[in-house]
Formats: C-alpha cells, sequence, structure tokens
C-alpha cells in the first residue's frame, strides 16, 4: 500500500464528511497547533488533534504523571506514573502509536513571560489546557502580540466552559475576564474536585472548535459556551469588545511583559507549589545530585531528578523549574528550593 493511500484510508471518514474534504484536510496536515498543558483538558484535545491529521504538533508540559491524573487524563497509563515521565513526553510517545503520520514535538518547560513568544510564535493556533489564571492571560497577551488565534478551555467539578479568541477581532479573553481573581477565591481540583465525563465534553467541544477554525468550516460562537453535566444545560454568554481593555483596547500586554524573576504557582488539584527561576541556566541534574544529602528516596531519570526531604516531595527539572509537594505555601517552597538547589 502506497504512502497516499494509507494516508487517505486513515482519514477517509473525515474526508468524505462534505464540510471538511480534501481541501480541508489538506488544510489541517498543514497547520501548526501548540497545546499548552497536556493535563486534563490538554491531553483529550491533543488525542483529537492528533487522530484527525493536524501536521504538527507541540505539546508543552511543565508536570509529570501522577496517580491522580489517571481518571480524566485520557493519554496516560500506570506505566508513565511508575517511570516518572513529564506529561510531554508521555503524550508524545502515546500519540506517536496512534499517528505516525505527522510530526509531535513535546516540550517539558513552563510557558512563562521569558519564553511565551519563542514557544508558541510560529504556530497558527494555541490550545489551551493549562490549569491557572496567569498562564491564560499570558496566551492572551501572546495571541494579540503574535496575530495569532487561541481556545480557551476550563473544566472543574461536573461544569466547563470554552471560547475561541482571534486576535482584533471581538473580545479578548481579558475582556471578559478582567482581572486576575485574587488567591483562593476560585475553585480548585483540590477543593470541589473534577469528573472525567465533564472535562471530556468539554475539551472534545473546544477540539472540535480547532477543527473548524483550521479547515475553514462551519461558525464560530461569539462568546462563552458554559456546559453543566449535572443539570445537562448549554448556555452561551455573549461577549463584547471593550475598548478600555487594557490587552485589546490599550494594547497592553502586562502579563507578557512582566517583570522577570522567580514565580511561584500553586498546582491545581494537589497541594503543591512551583518554583519557576527565569534567566537561570539548565541545571545539571547529575551534578545536583551528586551534592545532595540528606535526602530520601532519590530518583534520577533523564527528565527530572525527585527526592524527599524535611517531609515533602521535590522534583527539579533541568529547565531549574521545581514542583515542592505537601505545601500551598510559596515561602516554604522558595526556602526548600534555596536550600536544596539555590536561588
Amino acid at each position: 500500500m502506497s504512502e497516499e493511500t494509507a494516508r487517505y484510508q486513515r482519514y477517509q471518514r473525515q474526508i468524505i464528511f462534505r464540510e471538511l474534504g480534501e481541501k480541508g484536510q489538506q488544510r489541517l496536515l498543514s497547520a501548526r497547533v501548540a497545546v499548552v498543558g497536556v493535563g486534563a483538558t490538554g491531553s483529550i484535545i491533543a488525542n483529537w488533534l492528533a487522530r484527525a491529521g493536524i501536521g504538527y504538533l507541540r505539546l508543552i508540559d511543565r508536570d509529570f504523571v501522577e496517580w491522580h491524573n489517571l481518571h480524566r487524563q485520557a493519554l496516560y497509563t500506570e506505566e508513565d506514573v511508575r517511570a516518572g515521565l513529564p506529561k510531554a513526553i508521555a503524550a508524545a510517545n502515546a500519540l506517536r502509536q496512534i499517528n505516525s503520520d505527522i510530526t509531535i514535538e513535546p516540550v517539558v518547560a513552563d510557558v512563562n513571560p521569558e519564553n511565551a513568544l519563542d514557544l508558541l510564535g510560529d504556530v497558527d493556533l494555541i490550545m489551551d489546557g493549562s490549569d491557572n489564571f496567569f498562564t491564560r492571560y499570558l496566551l492572551n497577551d501572546v495571541s494579540l502580540k503574535a496575530h495569532i488565534p487561541w481556545i480557551y478551555t476550563g473544566a472543574i467539578a461536573a461544569y466547563g466552559s470554552s471560547a475561541t479568541f482571534i486576535p482584533h477581532e471581538g473580545p479578548c479573553y481579558r475582556c471578559i475576564f478582567a482581572e486576575v481573581p485574587p488567591p483562593g477565591a476560585g475553585e480548585t481540583c483540590d477543593t470541589v474536585g473534577v469528573l472525567g465525563p465533564a472535562v471530556g465534553v468539554m475539551a472534545s467541544y473546544s477540539a472540535g472548535e480547532a477543527l473548524k477554525l483550521l479547515a475553514h468550516m462551519g461558525q464560530r460562537n461569539p462568546g462563552l459556551v458554559y456546559f453543566d453535566l449535572l443539570s445537562n444545560t448549554w448556555e452561551l454568554f455573549r461577549a463584547e469588545k471593550r475598548p478600555t481593555c487594557p490587552a485589546c483596547g490599550l494594547g497592553r500586554y502586562e502579563f507578557l511583559e512582566a517583570e522577570q524573576g522567580t514565580w511561584t504557582t500553586s498546582l491545581c488539584g494537589r497541594n503543591a507549589v512551583q518554583i519557576v527561576v527565569t534567566g537561570r541556566p539548565q541545571l545539571n541534574l547529575e551534578r545536583l545530585a551528586r551534592r545532595l544529602q540528606g535526602v530520601q528516596d532519590l530518583q534520577l531519570t533523564p527528565y527530572l531528578l525527585r527526592f524527599r526531604a524535611d517531609g515533602y516531595e521535590i522534583s527539579v527539572f533541568p529547565d531549574a523549574r521545581a514542583i515542592i509537594k505537601g505545601t500551598n505555601d510559596p515561602d516554604v517552597a522558595k526556602s526548600l528550593y534555596a536550600r536544596f538547589v539555590g536561588m
């Protein structure tokens, strides 16, 4: 069987869909998409996009696979947990078994003001699979500055929402969510939990919106779509562009141009804090492992160094990031980082 015949058979059920057709499939095969976060929503989005034949997928994630991920993060297995694999690597491994016809680039990194344009500036569409507000405001700034559409997806408890943002056409994310909620104001996976099917519905909806946008078919909803699994309701909240919006109205990219330095983020669904030190060179994890004293359960892989100390689990990555599990206090996390890694 020729390569062209195999490709046609793989996508044949899409190609005979009248609104997509061969032209639409060629657009998908030529498309470049970045998925920022391949956890709950991102893993499902990446799965659908890979199966549909998006020609180039960049999978960006800062985290590694854990047991509590498996009930809703569709690409991962128990073996990924045991191996301590980063989600980007595990997702890429799984998707390459599903579709060898496309290019998949895993990136184990946290998207921050220092690297956002480098990681996202060369794609046709950005898919949000993140779990925090700061990243979404940052994606919004990148979208507006680099003129790249992005699709927001959020899911928690038994409900979720999605919105497609075309830069400088209609409202942006900050027109709808004007300010970052204060710490503790929003619900998290830690406080209210999450049902896997609710995640699946919302992520699949967003993946469908991506295919529509990239293949030039269908219509786009002019606002925020909200779904509640328990009440079986769908709602559309229409949004308008705000002339006074700091981002799209006044052209101030406050999150992309934020001051560099040390960032801490409480991780959704976990009693953990991530630390990012921007501007720092790559860490030699083998050297760090050799000089660590008085730690327990030290595990070194090509992707991370993990150990326990003072009742905390500390995972350090080559890009100098660290995830400190066992606390939600940024000061405690910074202190542990300074002691064992060094600021």
